[in-house]
């Protein structure tokens, strides 16, 4: 059995990656004091991938209002993304940076590597200001995420975060009742 990644905190990391047409270096540094989405997938030019970071990039513009910053991830290089990026109209439009781990460092970190492929698995991971990681989710290859299912996961980790001794119950939404935990609430649910 695995350990958990929950509530460990991000390894240090170095990446150059693809944003806004530009490379740019991304380190642990980058994603300190803030919320953070590592989404990684198995490769550029491939199927289920496009449909899950084109989703991504429509909910992008939700992410940064919540205060979140989405880095893909991928094992291809910044220059496959970049070509990606260029080449398809799904990916043209990201404005979130995609990272590439031609090493393998950031996605063995995060335990997604498929080792015998050198590719990572559908993982999606949120790390809190504290560089936490509070919701990890790993997927088979053939099951594509939702990102709005993602946003909830966030608003109700951020609500947690903000609302000590309170919890969110199943499906909870933004407005909806939370929980206090306590021995009263034992047997009442």
């Amino acid at each position: 059995m695995t350990q958990s990644l929950i509530n460990t905190k991000l390894l240090p990391f170095n990446a150059t990656a693809f944003h806004n047409g530009d490379f740019i270096e991304v380190s642990e540094k980058d994603v300190a004091g803030k919320w953070s989405v590592f989404f990684f997938y198995p490769a550029d030019f491939t199927f289920v991938c496009p449909t899950e970071l084109g989703d991504m990039a429509d909910h992008y513009a939700q992410l940064k209002d919540m205060g979140v910053e989405v880095y893909s991830v991928s094992t291809d290089t910044h220059f496959t993304h970049k070509a990606w990026h260029d080449s398809s109209d799904t990916i043209g439009k990201i404005q979130y940076p995609m990272i590439g781990d031609p090493t393998g460092k950031i996605t063995r970190n995060f335990g997604v590597m498929i080792e015998e492929d050198g590719l990572a698995l559908r993982g999606t991971f949120v790390v809190n200001p504290e560089g936490e990681i509070k919701v990890a989710e790993v997927h088979d290859l053939g099951i594509g995420r939702s990102a709005a299912e993602l946003v909830r996961k966030i608003q109700a980790a951020q609500y947690v975060a903000n609302h000590d001794g309170e919890v969110c119950p199943a499906a909870w939404q933004p407005g909806a009742e939370t929980l206090a935990p306590s021995l009263d609430l034992v047997g009442k649910i």
